[in-house]
């Protein structure tokens, strides 16, 4: 075990816990780039194994810190990574939350809600572009994924009838050699 890399784990989820405004997508771009290009933690197809497997497990998505953290140092490290994200967010939102709620219809709070919300869409849209880097996609897989886009943006087709799909897609390809 690497005492450093679990500490440096430490100090890199505490920002980026009360950055985290749009939940845990909101910050997967930047723990990619601090992970893997800046701290060296993991490979990028780490990353992107870890990032899949939290997003198909239930929970929160910041479940891929505690993925991190058993990678660096298996059960004691997924309990320091896990609390070391929830811990600093949790604290602010309490005692932020009772002024929140106090001052509800003030003009302040109005603006930065609504100055806010384009805030969480970039960052959640940006984890999604690194992740897609970090996977380098090809032209079968970035098909798949704008595919899956328009369905969900114009249709009313749910998210588990186009997973249903792509895997039977996917099998199909994989039978002829495409994939």
């Amino acid at each position: 075990m690497d005492d450093a890399k679990l500490l440096n784990l430490v100090l890199l989820c505490i920002p980026l816990s009360l950055v985290s405004f749009g939940g845990g997508q909101s910050i997967i771009a930047g723990l990619q780039h601090q992970t893997v290009d800046v701290l060296g933690m993991l490979t990028p197809r780490a990353f992107t194994d870890f990032y899949a497997i939290s997003r198909a497990a239930p929970g929160p998505g910041t479940l891929i810190l505690a993925l991190i953290g058993w990678h660096l140092d298996g059960l004691v490290g997924a309990l320091v990574a896990t609390l070391a994200i929830f811990l600093p967010s949790s604290l602010l939102v309490c005692v932020c939350g009772s002024i929140w709620h106090r001052h509800r219809a003030s003009p302040w709070i109005i603006a930065a809600e609504r100055g806010l919300a384009p805030v969480a869409a970039g960052l959640i849209f940006a984890g999604g572009y690194t992740v897609a880097q970090s996977a380098h996609l090809n032209w079968i897989e970035a098909g798949t994924v704008a595919a899956a886009i328009g369905l969900l943006l114009f249709t009313k087709v749910g998210p588990y009838p186009i997973l249903a799909a792509s895997a039977a897609g996917y099998y199909l390809l994989s039978l002829g050699g495409y994939a």
